[in-house]
């Protein structure tokens, strides 16, 4: 009996030490794998391109793969995203077309790694329907919001040009979005230039967009930047990140009820909100192009001519083609 009682004492001994042992070669795995990744942060917005890769989980799952973990930090808007680039707190920002426009003329070195598709039709200055506002030279003497540094800002000017307006024949009012927001709201501001997916919410909801960007030739295309000290030496990833992610815009073009629905869900906002803002453009992201580079140089030389920077820009100089 207390032979047979001390042979179980020894099974179980031995059973807890082969689990033991069993338990740290997975643990072991797994940390050795995790550790074998190189992390890239990405920066994103809300509504993004990023913001759906993200959402959906294909980019992660396969850049893994590919031996990279992928990191994405949310910005409220491109300008802030450029102080985090500049910084080294991300190593890619996906942001619109005016933010690396002003960051290059403030002295930050950063690189044109890809471009995405055209926003144009969701991009626009918004004034509610009932404010008497009906084109462009309306907007003389009124307040307009905007934010300083971003596509809004480009947009803007570009529509006070259109309609032969100078700044000096409105009243901008800068603002972050969450500001801008409440001030248009509350009605201490006539107008706002501003985005999707806040276009389509305001559109559905009493207001309308004056003027959109292709009625002012602005694009107002995502563009793909990272520092250029980093684009240099991960072209291998920047070539990766940009297939996945097209990837993932060719499925929402292919699955757009799908889309909507995940998106809606991930921004909080109504199902008709996301279809209007989806359903008016076409998803895309690639390599730099001319015609890519030459819109960004059109933001440069009008920012110039307005004294919104203080020093030239040259575009091309700043630009990785990938092919």
């Amino acid at each position: 009996m207390a032979k047979s009682h001390q042979l179980r004492k020894i099974f179980i001994v031995v059973f807890l030490i082969g689990w033991l042992f069993i338990a740290y070669f997975g643990w072991k795995q797994t940390t050795d794998t995790s550790s074998k990744l190189t992390t890239i942060t990405i920066g994103y917005q809300a509504g993004d391109e990023f913001d759906i890769a993200k959402t959906r989980g294909e980019f992660a799952k396969k850049m893994k793969k590919a031996g990279y973990k992928v990191k994405f930090k949310e910005f409220q808007n491109g300008s802030a995203e450029m102080q985090a680039l500049a910084t080294g707190a991300i190593d890619y920002a996906r942001t619109g077309d005016t933010p690396p426009v002003t960051a290059l003329a403030s002295g930050t070195n950063l690189t044109y790694v890809g471009a995405g598709g055209s926003k144009e039709q969701g991009t626009g200055i918004l004034v509610k329907t009932s404010s008497g506002i009906n084109s462009l030279s309306d907007l003389a003497g009124k307040k307009i919001a905007y934010t300083q540094g971003t596509s809004s800002q480009y947009l803007l000017l570009k529509a006070l040009q259109k309609a032969g307006l100078s700044t000096s024949d409105v009243e901008l009012v800068s603002l972050d979005q969450s500001a801008a927001a409440v001030a248009y709201e509350k009605g201490k501001v006539d107008a706002w230039a501003n985005w999707d997916p806040q276009t389509s919410r305001l559109e559905l909801n009493g207001s309308k967009l004056l003027v959109n960007g292709s009625d002012i030739s602005d694009n107002n295309r995502s563009y793909l930047v990272a520092s250029t000290s980093f684009a240099k030496s991960n072209k291998k990833v920047s070539k990766l990140i940009i297939k996945y992610l097209n990837q993932d815009m060719q499925w929402v073009n292919k699955n757009q009820t799908k889309a909507i629905k995940m998106m809606a869900k991930s921004l909080k906002l109504s199902t008709s909100v996301v279809s209007k803002m989806v359903k008016r453009r076409t998803y895309s992201f690639g390599y730099m192009t001319k015609t890519a580079v030459q819109e960004s140089q059109d933001i440069a030389n009008l920012f110039y001519e307005q004294g919104v920077i203080k020093k030239k820009v040259n575009v091309k100089s700043h630009v990785q083609y990938l092919k």
